[in-house]
């Protein structure tokens, strides 16, 4: 199958299409390119909402029902649950596709689980890649989920139009989110399971944190904080509500547009650093490093001076 025939396969929403386009990109073949330019002219459609939060914060269970609340509004729903990479095959363990089951059997839901594969955050940039294909697809809305690990919070925030953090009641939270970072790309919280013990402790615990950083400007945005019990459907309109209020003040103040400028900014800085790296490590330069090594371990030269030199052809050539 040729890649325009592919592409036209994928716009017209065909399932083996996607899975192959989606495929294509994570091996990174060569024509991962040219299938993206061919599906350009149909990005733009989906609005696109990160999930994170945690680990047994629910966050799995939180995008199946709103998945169905979206399907039940009759919009499509293109999911990507990016698990954390095997061990043993370097794959998605696809844990979060069994428990997407039920909606993933839906003929207006794509469900599609991709592996870290060993990236910085725990969204992986071809994870960015393939929500591209989804858009392209038609559907509506994107959901992102993450792992909830590591430095893959600001990866979603980088990747969404809305970014969701899931909490849950337990002591600690409140403030553990704060110092994760999570305050700051967060575009209103969930406290989940808050049918337990401390739910109502939580969402006050991090109304007071939220309001230090308010600064009453006036287009400012205030994150809510909203309580939901997915694995019994309550609190689910809730969510969706605040992410089309959000989704409101996006478009209304002209932020959508700049905030999704910021993403393919951000992303052709990731393609330059990535094409750079390859080109670089030549095996000239790979045995130059190896040779000097040992020289920077007993302190006969720096890291500095060697970096200098691995990268001093590169300083003639510029100048």
């Amino acid at each position: 199958m040729t890649i325009p025939e592919l592409a036209d396969r994928v716009k017209s929403r065909d399932r083996h299409a996607i899975a192959r386009a989606i495929t294509t990109i994570e091996n990174d073949d060569q024509s991962t390119g040219r299938l993206l330019r061919e599906l350009a002219s149909k990005l733009g459609h989906a609005y696109r909402i990160g999930i994170t939060g945690p680990p047994g914060a629910g966050k799995s269970t939180l995008t199946s029902e709103l998945t169905k609340l979206l399907r039940s509004n009759g919009k499509t729903v293109g999911i990507i649950a990016v698990d954390p990479t095997s061990p043993f095959t370097g794959g998605a363990l696809l844990g979060d596709r069994i428990r997407m089951q039920e909606v993933s059997m839906d003929e207006g839901v794509y469900v599609r689980s991709m592996a870290t594969r060993g990236s910085l955050g725990g969204l992986s940039a071809k994870a960015k890649d393939a929500a591209d294909i989804l858009d392209a697809a038609g559907f509506d809305y994107i959901l992102f989920e993450t792992v909830g690990v590591g430095q893959s919070e600001l990866d979603i925030a980088k990747a969404a139009d809305t970014t969701v953090v899931v909490l849950v009641p337990e002591s600690g939270d409140a403030v553990q989110a704060m110092k994760s970072g999570l305050m700051e790309i967060a575009d209103f919280f969930v406290v989940n399971k808050s049918d337990r013990e401390g739910a109502d402790q939580a969402v006050r615990a991090l109304t007071t944190i939220l309001s230090f950083r308010v600064t009453h400007a006036e287009d400012e945005w205030i994150p809510a904080v909203i309580k939901t019990t997915a694995s019994k459907n309550e609190g689910i309109e809730n969510m969706l509500r605040e992410i089309d209020k959000h989704r409101e003040y996006l478009e209304t103040t002209g932020k959508l547009a700049l905030r999704r400028k910021a993403r393919e900014r951000e992303r052709v800085h990731e393609l330059i650093e990535d094409m750079l790296r390859i080109d670089f490590w030549t095996p000239a330069k790979s045995a130059l490093l190896e040779t000097e090594l040992d020289r920077v371990a007993h302190h006969e030269k720096t890291s500095f001076d060697l970096a200098h030199e691995l990268i001093s052809d590169i300083k003639r050539q510029v100048a």
